[in-house]
């Protein structure tokens, strides 16, 4: 299934107005950026107008247009994830989203690595307890460094090392090959290596409503 970002495709049109170009463009499913600044309600009418499946969507990880990459791990911002938790579920569970994508969060200067990491692994299965009460999953992914700043985990085998960390069986390990080719390369040896761990295609439920549902 070819799933579109609609944070950063259908640019020229409102973030509302893009599931229905979505919809229109022969797309099932899609995903997005927490969708910051707009009514949600707006939002799940939209996705539901369009028939659309959501797989997944993020939590929100701050304002990622100007370069943030998660909340998780900086100990100034963990309240605004922990306030976007319920909201994000809430979401979630109206569009019949069961995966969520949480970004740990870049670096920061004059803080302790592995004191964010820690951080970000407490929050993260904070946010996986509140999740498992509504058979939602909470993913993490290792993203690349050259586009994204000193993004905490950038290899495979730190998002597997901190999945394992976590210790909660609703937190998976969400392999992106783009990110991963650019990082490491050798694609397919770690697609191989890891594809226990890896959490495989797990469609939503599709949401209520809609004239122009598509099957997957």
């Amino acid at each position: 299934m070819v799933l579109p970002d609609l944070s950063m495709l259908f640019k020229e049109a409102d973030v509302v107005e893009r599931f229905g170009r979505a919809a229109e463009a022969g797309f099932a499913a899609v995903e997005f950026w927490w969708p910051s600044g707009e009514d949600l309600g707006r939002v799940e009418a939209a996705v539901k107008d369009a028939g659309l499946q959501v797989a997944p969507f993020n939590f929100d990880a701050g304002d990622m247009a100007s370069g943030d990459r998660g909340l998780l791990s900086d100990p100034e911002r963990q309240q605004e994830f922990r306030d976007n938790v319920p909201v994000s579920l809430e979401l979630a569970r109206s569009v019949g989203c069961r995966r969520l994508n949480a970004l740990v969060g870049l670096a920061l200067e004059g803080v302790d690595t592995a004191e964010q990491l820690e951080l970000a692994r407490d929050n993260v299965a904070w946010a996986a307890d509140q999740a498992a009460e509504h058979g939602i999953d909470v993913m993490i992914e290792a993203v690349n460094t050259f586009e994204n700043g000193p993004y905490l985990l950038a290899t495979t085998k730190a998002a597997a090392d901190f999945v394992d960390r976590v210790g909660r069986d609703n937190v998976k390990l969400q392999y992106d090959a783009y990110h991963m080719q650019r990082m490491e390369g050798n694609v397919v040896a770690t697609v191989r290596e890891r594809i226990a761990s890896i959490a495989t295609s797990r469609l939503p439920t599709r949401p209520t409503g809609g004239s122009r549902a598509r099957a997957s």
